[in-house]
């Protein structure tokens, strides 16, 4: 169960783990940093927007592209619906998860899978500007003029066995999530790019409820 919600949530590009980032340059000050990230993000009540997301698997030679509509809003609140090339819909409710396939349906609690935990943990920090408060993961951060990446490097034993890493690119205007990526072991990678965000938009609370 846990790799289907993987396969929606924990997304990858094609960066390499090297000691920097093309067209990027670490930040100098990372406590100024950290302040403005979540002096920022704590303004952000929610996010609308379209994403679009390409899968590289390791196997094949063409990528997988989907695209769908993504909706987020405190406290904790997630939903990611896929509408194209499959309708697929995913909701993340404080310790909730939602996956509806085609016509099956499945409910998990968070508290019962530590692997859960730490998914639902990294998507929420990545909405909410606290991932880099997140122990599960050694952090280091680059930036150019416009955006911030933040490295996420897995130390939990769980992690560390299904990802080499994963990205988070910020955009410096306003530290919202640009993008989500993650390398897995297996080779596969994956981008997901956030496009039209609107925040602090009106958004019904029903779109998070979990039945």
């Amino acid at each position: 169960m846990y790799k289907i919600v993987l396969f929606t949530l924990l997304l990858a590009s094609s960066f390499s783990v090297t000691a920097q980032y093309a067209g990027f340059s670490p930040v100098t000050n990372l406590a100024r940093f950290k302040a403005e990230f979540a002096a920022a993000t704590q303004k952000t009540g929610s996010i609308k927007s379209d994403f679009e997301q390409d899968k590289n698997l390791a196997m094949l030679s063409e990528k997988i592209t989907s695209r769908g509509n993504f909706w987020f809003k405190k406290d904790s609140r997630v939903r990611m619906e896929y509408k194209q090339p499959f309708k697929y819909l995913m909701i993340l409710n404080k310790d909730k998860v939602f996956v509806k396939d085609g016509q099956k349906e499945t409910k998990v609690s968070t508290r019962s899978n530590k692997i859960f935990q730490q998914i639902n943990k990294i998507m929420i920090d990545c909405m909410q500007g606290t991932t880099l408060d997140n122990t599960d993961f050694k952090t280091r951060v680059f930036e150019n003029k416009t955006s911030a990446l933040v490295e996420l490097t897995p130390l939990t034993k769980g992690m560390k066995e299904m990802f080499t890493f994963i990205n988070v690119i910020v955009d410096k205007k306003d530290f919202s999530v640009s993008s989500i990526q993650m390398q897995e072991i297996s080779g596969d990678n994956t981008i997901m790019r956030f496009t039209n965000k609107e925040l602090n938009v009106a958004i019904p609370d029903n779109l998070f409820d979990i039945k």
